[in-house]
């Protein structure tokens, strides 16, 4: 019998269990937030992509999270083309230092691993957050399992965090390299009245509220460089775990068809779920560092 192919990872990783879940939206702005506070990426974004066109803003993020399904989600070979196109972008790119004058590469290593940290921070915080079952364990198998989306984007995995521990090391390590630029700023106010396409117009509503949310749940060293209170206090972040774990329930409570995203986005996560239905732990499927 041929084995199924389910890419990185399939339907007993941990992965999965947390990238269907709709709450996961809130991730999406929660890791802008991060990644837009390393200059250089920010920098090689702002000059490259049209993530700053305020016409085309929307659909480069939508493409951004189309790719995230198919890195997810996909078979071996729908990864391996997603991957190569991307990299292969990534390698023509080139930022300018506007404080030195410095060129330099948008796919140089540190620039590929603060945008995959500053993702895999966003999916775990909001997931523990919003209340999707996981354990300590758990989140280690995550953050290890994510090293095979780093190798993706051209990353070599054994330099990308393995653990929740190597993680948070990870980034009181980069601290001292991070500040909020003007670039950033202008991003932030341009994304926040980015139109979007007719048939999305309801997002114009909630899209405000997870921004919101996703800043609220921010780590306290983050909040710090956009200048909002750094505090990490169950009972002070208390509003917002509640309101997030609201809008899970509320998401969860609707129709999965409803639940929004792209037409290829919706058809992942649908067979994915349907293969988490259906399959049983062990009965085959990629995972991990084997199958990148």
């Amino acid at each position: 019998m041929v084995e199924a192919d389910f890419g990185l990872f399939g339907p007993d990783s941990v992965t999965w269990r947390v990238h269907t879940d709709p709450v996961l939206a809130v991730a999406g702005f929660f890791a802008l937030a991060v990644q837009s506070l390393h200059p250089p990426t920010m920098w090689g974004t702002y000059q490259n992509s049209s993530l700053f066109d305020r016409e085309q803003a929307f659909a480069r993020l939508m493409r951004t999270g189309d790719f995230v399904a198919v890195r997810t989600f996909g078979s071996t070979a729908e990864v391996e083309r997603a991957g190569r196109r991307v990299r292969k972008i990534h390698a023509r790119l080139r930022g300018h230092n506007p404080l030195t004058g410095e060129e330099f590469r948008v796919d140089e290593p540190e620039n590929l691993r603060w945008v995959h940290c500053g993702e895999i921070v966003a999916y775990l915080r909001v997931a523990q957050r919003a209340g999707i079952p996981l354990t300590d364990a758990d989140a280690d198998a995550y953050v290890d399992e994510q090293r095979a989306a780093a190798a993706v984007v051209g990353l070599d995995p054994a330099t990308v965090p393995g653990s929740v521990a190597e993680l948070d090391a990870y980034f009181v390590r980069m601290l001292p390299r991070l500040w909020l630029t003007d670039e950033a700023k202008a991003g932030f106010r341009m994304w926040a009245n980015a139109p979007v396409p007719l048939w999305l117009a309801p997002l114009k509503v909630v899209y405000p509220t997870f921004a919101a949310l996703a800043f609220a749940l921010l780590p306290g060293w983050a909040r710090a460089l956009y200048g909002m209170p750094c505090w990490e206090n169950p009972l002070l972040d208390a509003p917002a775990t509640a309101a997030l774990r609201a809008l899970r329930m509320a998401m969860l409570a609707t129709p999965e068809r409803f639940r929004g995203g792209t037409p290829i986005q919706r058809r992942y996560v649908y067979r994915a779920l349907e293969l988490m239905r259906t399959q049983r732990p062990g009965d085959g499927g990629g995972g991990g560092l084997a199958a990148a």
